[in-house]
């Protein structure tokens, strides 16, 4: 395996998102496009890079003006740095408020077969990754 640093998992992420691994938002139902291939990976992005470096799960609840529009996911490593590949979905403004830290679902996740084919497109670009925590 080759050594690679956020720089490589970035690229690899992007290189990696496509329809057939986003959610439409949680509310409004706003569909994934290529102008924006972060839109609607943050849960499944979150939980591959909590994979490889653990850490804790943080979410919010994601505001657009005064109505809410969903909940945004990212990561916290153990010594305190926030990474958040997906934070440019947000393009019109939209606000993250009320962020906790969450515990990692047990067993199969909502998005199971997205979350699976998401780890596989990155490891094509990075190796081998650390099996699911």
């Amino acid at each position: 395996m080759r050594p690679w640093n956020l720089l490589d998992l970035d690229k690899a992420l992007r290189a990696s998102w496509a329809a057939d691994t986003a959610s439409p938002s949680d509310i409004t139902g706003v569909a994934w496009r290529p102008e924006n291939p972060a839109w609607g990976h943050c849960d499944i992005t979150t939980l591959l890079v909590h994979d490889i470096f653990g850490g804790d799960l943080k979410v919010g609840e994601v505001y657009f003006g005064d109505r809410q529009e969903g909940f945004h996911w990212w990561n916290r490593l153990h010594n305190g740095i926030e990474l958040d590949f997906t934070r440019e979905q947000f393009e019109r403004g939209e606000v993250i408020t009320a962020a906790r830290v969450v515990e990692r679902p047990p067993g199969p996740l909502r998005r199971w077969e997205e979350y699976l084919l998401l780890r596989e497109r990155v490891s094509k670009h990075l190796g081998a990754l650390p099996e699911p925590v």
